[in-house]
Protein backbone atom coordinates (compact mmCIF):
# COMPACT_ATOMS: atom_id res chain seq x y z
CA UNK A 1 0.00 0.00 0.00
CA UNK A 2 1.29 3.66 -0.58
CA UNK A 3 1.99 5.57 2.29
CA UNK A 4 -1.21 7.72 1.54
CA UNK A 5 -3.27 4.64 1.63
CA UNK A 6 -2.08 3.48 4.97
CA UNK A 7 -2.62 6.96 6.72
CA UNK A 8 -6.01 7.09 5.64
CA UNK A 9 -6.65 3.86 6.82
CA UNK A 10 -4.96 4.60 10.89
CA UNK A 11 -7.33 7.62 10.68
CA UNK A 12 -10.63 6.01 9.29
CA UNK A 13 -9.49 3.47 12.23
CA UNK A 14 -8.78 5.82 15.08
CA UNK A 15 -12.89 7.61 13.53
CA UNK A 16 -14.42 4.68 13.92
CA UNK A 17 -13.59 3.74 17.12
CA UNK A 18 -13.89 7.08 18.43
CA UNK A 19 -17.63 7.40 16.95
CA UNK A 20 -19.23 3.98 17.73
CA UNK A 21 -20.98 4.20 21.46
CA UNK A 22 -18.58 1.77 23.06
CA UNK A 23 -20.17 1.51 27.00
CA UNK A 24 -17.84 3.73 29.19
CA UNK A 25 -16.08 5.26 26.47
CA UNK A 26 -15.89 8.64 25.35
CA UNK A 27 -18.10 8.76 21.87
CA UNK A 28 -20.47 11.47 20.68
CA UNK A 29 -22.77 12.83 23.19
CA UNK A 30 -20.46 11.55 25.80
CA UNK A 31 -17.45 13.53 27.31
CA UNK A 32 -14.76 12.63 29.83
CA UNK A 33 -13.96 14.94 32.74
CA UNK A 34 -11.02 15.94 30.87
CA UNK A 35 -11.47 14.80 27.02
CA UNK A 36 -14.17 15.46 24.60
CA UNK A 37 -15.40 13.77 21.34
CA UNK A 38 -13.54 16.47 19.61
CA UNK A 39 -10.32 15.97 21.51
CA UNK A 40 -10.31 12.26 19.99
CA UNK A 41 -11.02 13.60 16.54
CA UNK A 42 -8.32 16.13 16.42
CA UNK A 43 -6.02 13.30 17.63
CA UNK A 44 -7.30 11.01 14.42
CA UNK A 45 -6.29 13.77 12.32
CA UNK A 46 -3.07 14.44 13.95
CA UNK A 47 -1.48 10.97 13.83
CA UNK A 48 -1.37 10.71 9.75
CA UNK A 49 1.31 12.12 8.77
CA UNK A 50 3.42 10.25 11.34
CA UNK A 51 2.03 6.84 9.79
CA UNK A 52 2.42 8.19 6.37
CA UNK A 53 5.90 8.17 7.05
CA UNK A 54 6.24 4.59 8.97
CA UNK A 55 7.65 2.76 6.05
CA UNK A 56 10.82 4.78 5.97
CA UNK A 57 11.02 6.71 9.68
CA UNK A 58 12.36 3.60 12.57
CA UNK A 59 9.23 2.66 14.81
CA UNK A 60 9.98 4.66 17.89
CA UNK A 61 9.83 7.51 16.00
CA UNK A 62 6.97 7.29 13.82
CA UNK A 63 5.36 6.35 18.14
CA UNK A 64 6.88 9.86 19.07
CA UNK A 65 6.10 11.39 16.52
CA UNK A 66 2.51 10.85 16.12
CA UNK A 67 1.99 11.70 19.96
CA UNK A 68 3.80 14.71 19.08
CA UNK A 69 1.70 15.96 16.90
CA UNK A 70 -1.08 14.78 19.11
CA UNK A 71 -0.18 16.77 21.60
CA UNK A 72 -0.54 19.81 19.85
CA UNK A 73 -4.31 19.48 19.31
CA UNK A 74 -5.13 18.01 22.99
CA UNK A 75 -2.90 17.62 26.37
CA UNK A 76 -5.19 14.69 27.36
CA UNK A 77 -3.88 11.01 26.61
CA UNK A 78 -6.24 10.53 23.88
CA UNK A 79 -4.49 8.05 21.88
CA UNK A 80 -1.31 6.45 23.28
CA UNK A 81 -2.30 2.97 23.23
CA UNK A 82 -3.42 3.15 19.94
CA UNK A 83 -0.53 4.69 18.38
CA UNK A 84 1.68 1.63 19.98
CA UNK A 85 -0.88 -0.58 17.99
CA UNK A 86 -1.24 1.43 14.89
CA UNK A 87 2.59 2.09 14.35
CA UNK A 88 3.74 -1.29 13.97
CA UNK A 89 0.59 -1.94 11.58
CA UNK A 90 1.36 0.94 9.34
CA UNK A 91 5.01 0.25 9.25
CA UNK A 92 3.90 -3.13 8.10
CA UNK A 93 1.64 -2.51 5.47
CA UNK A 94 4.19 -0.23 3.54
CA UNK A 95 6.01 -3.74 3.03
CA UNK A 96 4.97 -6.92 0.38
CA UNK A 97 3.82 -9.56 1.44
CA UNK A 98 1.11 -10.51 3.83
CA UNK A 99 0.25 -8.63 7.21
CA UNK A 100 0.86 -10.29 9.82
CA UNK A 101 3.93 -11.62 8.67
CA UNK A 102 5.08 -8.31 7.84
CA UNK A 103 4.37 -7.25 11.37
CA UNK A 104 6.61 -10.05 12.97
CA UNK A 105 9.14 -8.65 11.11
CA UNK A 106 8.95 -5.09 12.37
CA UNK A 107 8.76 -6.34 16.04
CA UNK A 108 11.79 -8.36 15.40
CA UNK A 109 13.63 -5.14 14.14
CA UNK A 110 12.93 -3.01 17.16
CA UNK A 111 16.00 -1.23 18.56
CA UNK A 112 17.15 0.27 21.81
CA UNK A 113 16.68 3.31 20.26
CA UNK A 114 12.99 2.73 19.74
CA UNK A 115 12.67 1.67 23.09
CA UNK A 116 14.39 5.06 23.70
CA UNK A 117 11.50 6.93 21.24
CA UNK A 118 8.74 5.10 23.12
CA UNK A 119 9.82 5.98 26.07
CA UNK A 120 9.66 9.52 25.39
CA UNK A 121 6.49 9.56 23.98
CA UNK A 122 4.66 7.47 27.30
CA UNK A 123 6.30 10.51 28.81
CA UNK A 124 4.89 13.18 26.82
CA UNK A 125 1.43 11.48 26.98
CA UNK A 126 1.37 10.91 30.45
CA UNK A 127 -1.22 8.21 31.31
CA UNK A 128 -2.83 8.05 34.36
CA UNK A 129 -2.27 4.66 36.51
CA UNK A 130 1.31 3.84 34.89
CA UNK A 131 3.04 3.07 37.71
CA UNK A 132 6.22 2.28 38.24
CA UNK A 133 8.80 -0.69 38.00
CA UNK A 134 12.34 -1.49 39.08
CA UNK A 135 13.36 -2.92 35.73
CA UNK A 136 13.34 -0.65 32.62
CA UNK A 137 11.41 1.85 33.99
CA UNK A 138 9.50 4.13 31.27
CA UNK A 139 10.91 7.10 33.92
CA UNK A 140 14.40 5.92 33.01
CA UNK A 141 16.23 5.38 29.61
CA UNK A 142 16.15 1.94 28.53
CA UNK A 143 19.23 -0.47 27.87
CA UNK A 144 16.75 -3.25 25.64
CA UNK A 145 15.12 -3.15 22.77
CA UNK A 146 11.51 -1.82 22.36
CA UNK A 147 10.03 -5.20 22.11
CA UNK A 148 11.91 -6.59 24.87
CA UNK A 149 10.74 -3.79 27.12
CA UNK A 150 7.11 -4.92 26.05
CA UNK A 151 8.23 -8.23 27.41
CA UNK A 152 8.35 -6.96 30.74
CA UNK A 153 5.11 -5.24 30.84
CA UNK A 154 3.26 -7.72 28.69
CA UNK A 155 1.11 -9.54 31.97
CA UNK A 156 -0.04 -6.23 32.90
CA UNK A 157 -0.58 -4.46 29.97
CA UNK A 158 -2.70 -5.85 26.69
CA UNK A 159 -1.00 -3.20 24.63
CA UNK A 160 2.74 -4.20 25.59
CA UNK A 161 1.37 -8.15 25.08
CA UNK A 162 0.82 -7.39 21.35
CA UNK A 163 4.11 -7.09 20.85
CA UNK A 164 5.29 -9.94 22.48
CA UNK A 165 2.04 -12.48 20.29
CA UNK A 166 2.51 -10.68 17.28
CA UNK A 167 -0.77 -9.00 17.80
CA UNK A 168 -2.59 -12.48 18.62
CA UNK A 169 -5.45 -10.25 20.31
CA UNK A 170 -5.91 -8.24 17.10
CA UNK A 171 -5.49 -10.78 14.22
CA UNK A 172 -6.79 -13.49 16.10
CA UNK A 173 -10.33 -11.81 17.81
CA UNK A 174 -10.37 -8.97 16.67
CA UNK A 175 -10.45 -8.34 13.16
CA UNK A 176 -12.22 -11.75 12.74
CA UNK A 177 -14.76 -10.45 15.37
CA UNK A 178 -15.29 -7.37 13.05
CA UNK A 179 -15.65 -9.11 10.36
CA UNK A 180 -18.63 -11.47 11.60
CA UNK A 181 -20.18 -8.60 12.64
CA UNK A 182 -20.07 -6.86 8.94
CA UNK A 183 -21.28 -10.18 7.40
CA UNK A 184 -24.30 -10.46 10.05
CA UNK A 185 -25.37 -7.26 8.24
CA UNK A 186 -24.39 -4.29 10.98
CA UNK A 187 -23.20 -1.25 10.31
CA UNK A 188 -19.94 0.22 10.97
CA UNK A 189 -20.55 1.34 14.11
CA UNK A 190 -23.02 -1.21 15.29
CA UNK A 191 -20.03 -3.45 14.33
CA UNK A 192 -17.24 -1.85 16.19
CA UNK A 193 -19.49 -1.68 19.17
CA UNK A 194 -19.92 -5.30 18.54
CA UNK A 195 -16.16 -6.12 18.04
CA UNK A 196 -15.39 -4.06 21.53
CA UNK A 197 -17.75 -6.06 23.60
CA UNK A 198 -16.60 -9.79 22.49
CA UNK A 199 -12.92 -8.11 23.36
CA UNK A 200 -14.44 -7.02 26.54
CA UNK A 201 -16.22 -10.15 27.47
CA UNK A 202 -12.82 -12.38 27.04
CA UNK A 203 -9.96 -10.66 28.77
CA UNK A 204 -10.49 -8.29 31.74
CA UNK A 205 -9.56 -4.63 30.14
CA UNK A 206 -5.48 -3.78 31.47
CA UNK A 207 -6.87 -0.37 32.22
CA UNK A 208 -9.13 -1.15 34.17
CA UNK A 209 -7.19 -3.69 36.49
CA UNK A 210 -4.48 -0.63 36.67
CA UNK A 211 -6.87 2.02 38.57
CA UNK A 212 -9.07 -0.57 40.47
CA UNK A 213 -7.37 -4.15 40.55
CA UNK A 214 -8.44 -7.52 38.95
CA UNK A 215 -11.76 -7.67 40.41
CA UNK A 216 -13.30 -4.64 38.95
CA UNK A 217 -12.17 -5.45 35.54
CA UNK A 218 -13.17 -9.70 35.95
CA UNK A 219 -17.07 -8.09 37.30
CA UNK A 220 -16.63 -6.09 34.24
CA UNK A 221 -15.67 -8.76 31.71
CA UNK A 222 -18.50 -10.87 33.21
CA UNK A 223 -21.09 -8.22 32.78
CA UNK A 224 -19.61 -7.18 29.09
CA UNK A 225 -20.22 -11.75 28.38
CA UNK A 226 -24.15 -10.89 30.01
CA UNK A 227 -24.47 -7.79 27.25
CA UNK A 228 -23.61 -10.07 24.38
CA UNK A 229 -25.21 -13.01 25.40
CA UNK A 230 -28.58 -10.76 25.60
CA UNK A 231 -27.90 -9.47 21.68
CA UNK A 232 -24.74 -7.14 21.96
CA UNK A 233 -25.21 -4.22 19.29
CA UNK A 234 -27.27 -6.83 17.03
CA UNK A 235 -30.67 -7.59 18.73
CA UNK A 236 -33.40 -4.55 20.31
CA UNK A 237 -32.70 -6.15 24.17
CA UNK A 238 -29.23 -6.47 23.16
CA UNK A 239 -28.75 -2.52 22.38
CA UNK A 240 -30.92 -1.47 25.63
CA UNK A 241 -28.28 -3.79 27.69
CA UNK A 242 -25.76 -1.76 25.70
CA UNK A 243 -26.86 1.28 27.28
CA UNK A 244 -27.51 0.01 30.75
CA UNK A 245 -23.76 -1.68 31.00
CA UNK A 246 -22.76 2.05 29.28
CA UNK A 247 -24.28 3.99 32.19
CA UNK A 248 -22.66 1.71 34.56
CA UNK A 249 -19.18 2.07 33.74
CA UNK A 250 -19.60 5.67 33.93
CA UNK A 251 -18.23 7.85 36.85
CA UNK A 252 -17.34 11.56 37.41
CA UNK A 253 -13.48 10.21 37.31
CA UNK A 254 -13.73 7.79 34.42
CA UNK A 255 -12.18 5.20 36.21
CA UNK A 256 -14.50 2.06 35.15
CA UNK A 257 -13.25 3.33 31.28
CA UNK A 258 -12.11 -0.24 29.53
CA UNK A 259 -9.78 2.29 27.59
CA UNK A 260 -6.89 -0.70 26.27
CA UNK A 261 -10.31 -2.56 24.80
CA UNK A 262 -11.00 0.16 23.13
CA UNK A 263 -7.28 0.54 21.65
CA UNK A 264 -7.73 -3.31 20.81
CA UNK A 265 -10.70 -2.65 18.54
CA UNK A 266 -8.85 0.07 17.05
CA UNK A 267 -6.62 -1.55 15.76
CA UNK A 268 -8.97 -4.55 14.52
CA UNK A 269 -10.68 -1.84 12.09
CA UNK A 270 -7.25 -0.74 11.00
CA UNK A 271 -6.25 -4.43 10.41
CA UNK A 272 -9.97 -5.15 8.55
CA UNK A 273 -9.16 -1.50 6.57
CA UNK A 274 -5.31 -2.35 5.24
CA UNK A 275 -6.34 -6.02 4.67
CA UNK A 276 -10.17 -5.64 2.80
CA UNK A 277 -9.68 -2.58 1.73
CA UNK A 278 -12.23 0.38 2.77
CA UNK A 279 -14.63 -0.47 -0.04
CA UNK A 280 -14.43 -4.44 0.32
CA UNK A 281 -15.32 -3.72 3.99
CA UNK A 282 -17.56 -1.72 3.34
CA UNK A 283 -19.74 -3.69 1.09
CA UNK A 284 -19.89 -6.68 3.54
CA UNK A 285 -22.37 -4.54 5.22
CA UNK A 286 -24.61 -4.81 2.02
CA UNK A 287 -23.72 -8.21 1.18
CA UNK A 288 -26.41 -10.15 3.11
Amino acid sequence: MTPAEVAEAAQLACLLEASAPKPGNVSPGHAFHDTSYEDFLASAVAIGPAMARAGTVPLGGTIHAAISSTRRFTKANTNLGIVLLLAPLCRAAQRPGQLRERVREVLAETTVADAASVYQAIRLAAPTGLGSTEAQDVSSVPTIPLRDAMALAAQRDMVAGEYVTDFAITFERGAPALRKALRGGLSWSQAVVQTYLDLLAEIPDSHVVRKLGPAPAEAIMRRAGEVKRAGGAATPAGRLALAAFDAELRDDRNTRNPGTTADLTAAAICVVILEDGWTSARERTRAE
